[in-house]
């Protein structure tokens, strides 16, 4: 299971931000004793779409020539086969709590051979449907519960990816009423204090309702691998580019029964990764078989830096104008983010000439292999890509 929550980040990562309280203690807590760490996004404010489609295919959307590529529209129409981390299962859906014509999802899950798409108006109907406060968004508790019932609908394996919509903006005093957090420090403009306080709010809600899931897939019968990770900041921040202001959190769960029946628990040494990264890193968590693309995936993920470039921003900055900060030099000073950099374990921020020779030849079968896919004759589909969990 995938779980893309909608801009979850802790506010308490951004330098000089204060809070008067952890708003996601369980999480944090859950964070120590799991595959977890920050999850390097390319996009500030929005670009949701894009990081979804990283997580799917393992494709990395640095290595597209053009920083305008929307694969969503722009590379799976045109494939005649969208490789991508469903094929492995015998069945996949996706749910999103929301409008589903977005970001061209139901043309683009139909090419992916998903078997059901479960959103607003569909044919499958979203059960438990509940808001906080005002919000206009379904809670993640409804988000859960929907992917609760769809894991217990089937009695094979299968990929589900959710999507929230619980912490979307806008961040407003009339979503949220009352309020636990107070922010005070640097990092956003005073026009935006109660914008980190809101959102603030929403996430711990969310960290409410991530503890309540866990839970209930604990005492599931039947192995369950869950990804769960932010697609990008809020865009309330006040903040230079930097890998700060890209970061968002990330955890790998296996459930109890997952974990008494061969998953690995904890894996170390992924303190930053890609969007990309996560199909190899599940498979790995669960101990599962990986077919030859798959490897590649594994190989690019332990070889190479977390690659980074910030694509894709639809974000604006706290005074509300465009945000124009991610074509400058990048917190290390020796990078630009709208070039494919890469980010060491130590959030260091180096250029593809820093790379070794192995990881170059890595890279370089990486993108060929991409290009295949997305833009070639696809000669590796036949060899590359196999159903290999069960």
């Amino acid at each position: 299971m995938f779980n893309l929550s909608e801009s979850f980040s802790n506010p308490t990562h951004i330098a000089g931000l204060k809070l008067n309280q952890n708003p996601i203690p369980y999480i944090t807590q859950l964070k120590r004793r799991t595959t977890s760490g920050l999850m390097i996004s390319a996009g500030y404010g929005g670009g949701t779409a894009n990081m979804e489609y990283m997580s799917l295919t393992g494709m990395s959307m640095g290595l597209f020539a053009s920083g305008n590529v929307i694969p969503n529209s722009q590379v799976v129409p045109s494939e005649k086969i969208a490789p991508n981390v469903g094929n492995l299962f015998e069945y996949a859906s996706a749910i999103h709590p929301y409008t589903g014509g977005y970001y061209n999802r139901p043309a683009v899950y139909r090419k992916y051979s998903f078997n059901k798409f479960a959103y607003l108006g569909s044919q499958y109907k979203i059960i438990d449907q509940k808001r906080i406060g005002k919000s206009m968004y379904l809670s993640d508790q409804t988000a859960y519960a929907n992917a609760l019932a769809q894991i217990n609908s089937r009695q094979g394996g299968q990929f589900l990816n959710l999507i929230t919509m619980q912490n979307h903006m806008p961040y407003t005093a009339d979503v949220y009423p009352d309020h636990d957090y107070q922010v005070s420090g640097s990092g956003f403009a005073p026009n935006m204090k109660a914008s980190v306080q809101h959102f603030t709010q929403g996430i711990s809600y969310t960290d409410t309702a991530v503890k309540a899931f866990i839970s209930q897939i604990d005492k599931l019968d039947k192995p369950v691998i869950m990804v769960f990770y932010g697609d990008h900041l809020p865009g309330i921040y006040d903040l230079p580019a930097s890998v700060e202001k890209y970061s968002t959190d990330y955890f790998i769960y296996a459930n109890k029964y997952a974990r008494e029946h061969g998953a690995k628990e904890v894996s170390e040494g992924h303190k930053f990764v890609s969007t990309n990264d996560f199909i190899p890193m599940a498979l790995e968590e669960g101990n599962a078989k990986v077919d030859p693309y798959t490897a590649l995936l594994t190989d690019v993920q332990h070889q190479l830096p977390t690659m980074w470039q910030a694509l894709g921003v639809l974000g604006t900055n706290a005074s509300g104008s465009q945000d124009k900060s991610e074509s400058q030099s990048s917190q290390s000073g020796d990078a630009k983010v709208e070039a494919l950099n890469f980010v060491t374990e130590s959030g260091k921020v180096i250029d593809e000439s820093k790379l070794s020779r192995a990881q170059k030849r890595l890279l370089h079968d990486y993108r060929l292999i991409q290009y295949d896919i997305t833009s070639g004759h696809q000669y590796c589909l036949k060899d590359c890509f196999t159903k290999t969990v069960k």
